[in-house]
């Protein structure tokens, strides 16, 4: 067995993970301590454990969250009318394999957008393409986007996503270009992919927030009634964080 040809081989095919383990196993003769077929398995298994593991690194890398969100660090101590049970179950991701949403509402520092992104983070993890946006920031990319246009690339690459999270959404006026743009990612996804919605406003006045009724009324058929929902209340967990130190 020629290991040098071998090696240079997966190095060349950018088998990396691979070629470190084997290089390893051949100086250090630990191949001896395996059959052919469970040598074979442990290099296979190595090098798609390292693609994975880059995979999601790549998909978080790219969704553009503001957070390492972990499921792990959510509070389910503090009494913000978090149910432990009903997010655990969220966080399998059914409502994504699905074609469900999600709407987060609750004022500000009860920890919307840390619960938005640890399910993004998860939905990552699981390999699923996702996208994290401020809602005031996304707008304002959409109409550099329609300027310069590439609008219909970035509706494109919006639509492609298994999971949208459009974050702190009304905090800012929506015009006539917001509203026609909402729709568009809206119309896009609608019974095709899942879109998650963090918001201090309650869902009763996003009618009135989003303003022209006939857009309103397509924009709320289409996410609002077929949505989980999640209605946090109490204070600040910012707050509380801070008066503890």
């Amino acid at each position: 067995m020629n290991e040098h040809n071998t090696l240079e081989k997966m190095r060349r095919m950018r088998m990396n993970a691979m070629a470190t383990l084997y290089y390893r196993c051949v100086n250090e003769h630990l191949y001896q301590d395996y059959s052919l077929d469970d040598f074979l398995s442990l290099l296979v298994d190595t090098e798609w454990e390292s693609r994975q593991s880059r995979n999601i690194e790549s998909l978080i890398l790219r969704a553009g969250f503001k957070q390492d969100a972990a499921a792990s660090d959510i509070d389910y101590q503090t009494t913000r009318n978090l149910d432990k049970t009903t997010f655990e179950r969220l966080l399998s991701l059914n409502f994504i394999s699905k074609k469900e949403n999600l709407i987060i509402t609750g004022p500000t520092g009860s920890g919307k957008s840390f619960l938005a992104q640890s399910l993004g983070i998860k939905a990552c993890q699981l390999l699923n393409k996702t996208i994290y946006y401020n809602t005031a920031r996304f707008f304002d990319i959409a109409k550099l986007a329609k300027l310069e246009g590439t609008y219909h690339k970035l509706i494109k690459r919006i639509q492609k996503a298994e999971l949208l999270i459009l974050d702190d959404f009304g905090l800012v006026s929506i015009d006539q270009a917001a509203r026609n743009v909402l729709l568009d990612v809206i119309e896009e996804r609608y019974d095709k992919s899942s879109t998650i919605i963090a918001t201090q406003i309650p869902v009763s006045k996003w009618h009135g927030l989003i303003g022209e009724n006939t857009i309103a009324d397509a924009i709320l058929d289409r996410i609002v009634f077929s949505s989980h929902r999640i209605e946090l209340e109490g204070d600040s967990l910012r707050k509380k964080k801070q008066l503890s130190t």
